[in-house]
């Protein structure tokens, strides 16, 4: 988590060039993940990476919802508005370990 971390992690939230961030905007515009991506024609590699981010945390007991809910819409088991509603929804508490 150093500079560099953290300035990649702004780039890709932020950066109108970020590739996962296109993917992102698409998804929330309605498009389905595969026209999403045909679109951008490159890799996005938050698209690949984000079920193996859920697999890590839960091998270590760590709870990710944000992760759970980018793997949700990726996987079509939610659409974007759904994913953020729940987010929104939880109970605050304390993060961490589960």
């Amino acid at each position: 988590m150093g500079l560099t971390g953290v300035g990649d992690l702004i780039l890709t939230c932020t950066g109108e060039l970020s590739r996962n961030r296109q993917v992102g905007l698409m998804l929330g515009r309605g498009l389905p993940l595969k026209e999403a991506l045909d679109r951008l024609g490159h890799v996005a590699e938050g698209v690949w990476s984000a079920a193996a981010v859920r697999a890590r945390a839960a091998s270590l007991g760590v709870r990710m919802p944000i992760t759970e809910a980018v793997c949700a819409v990726l996987e079509e088991r939610a659409l974007p508005r759904q994913a953020l509603d729940g987010l929104l929804a939880r109970q605050p508490k304390r993060e961490g370990l589960q």
